[in-house]
């Protein structure tokens, strides 16, 4: 088999690793598409949570997706906690074939060797309309009642590559939706959580017809 073919091979399949914390909605989401052909090459073939009990797992598992839960380990302080969760991150990543990775409501910081193993190929979903709202403590509720406390006309989502920073990485696409009068966290989130969905989608295609190439 020549270089070329071989290489063609290798590209058929695209696997993607998708980390989360909480519900799974937005890997659902990823989930659906791929059920209905709209992943292109894209294989979701691994996810992993950083909590027991996620139920990211559950639906993963429900479609038959393998999962594994690697949690931060509370003997160790802070800056080597994120660092050797990161580095089991990387190391399943690299033993499972992953050729890129989702962050789907993944509230650990990746830090560290998988930032360059994977440098252009991690993206983060994040709840608001980049650079605001963002940064270390904005995840969840917290954003949308720091958008609400501000006065904000608009919020909405970004899907961004991951860099050294934390939610500082190019922005790859961006939904938004209106802040309406009588707004509260939960109404502006589920407003926010339909385009997610959307969102997630979309980015992991551009992921996946750019590594294609």
């Amino acid at each position: 088999m020549s270089k070329q073919s071989l290489s063609q091979t290798r590209k058929d399949s695209l696997n993607i690793l998708v980390l989360a914390s909480g519900n799974g909605s937005n890997l659902q989401a990823l989930i659906d598409a791929e059920r209905a052909g709209r992943l292109d090459r894209g294989r979701i073939g691994m996810v992993i949570a950083d909590r027991e009990g996620a139920y990211a797992l559950t639906r993963a598992q429900n479609a038959g997706i393998k999962t594994l839960t690697e949690k931060p380990d509370p003997k160790l302080p802070g800056a080597m906690r994120r660092r050797d969760l990161s580095d089991r991150m990387l190391a399943r990543a690299r033993t499972g074939g992953m050729d890129f990775i989702i962050l789907a409501g993944f509230l650990s910081i990746l830090e560290g060797d998988i930032i360059e193993a994977y440098r252009g190929r991690i993206i983060n979903l994040h709840p608001s309309l980049l650079p605001k709202y963002g940064g270390k403590g904005m995840y969840g509720e917290k954003v949308h009642q720091a958008v609400l406390a501000a006065g904000e006309k608009e919020s909405g989502c970004t899907v961004h590559l991951v860099d050294e920073g934390t939610d500082t990485g190019p922005i790859l696409l961006q939904r938004r939706v209106p802040v309406l009068e009588g707004d509260d966290s939960e109404s502006l989130a589920a407003r926010i959580h339909a385009e997610e969905h959307k969102a997630i989608v979309e980015a992991a295609l551009m992921m996946i017809k750019s590594l294609a190439n």
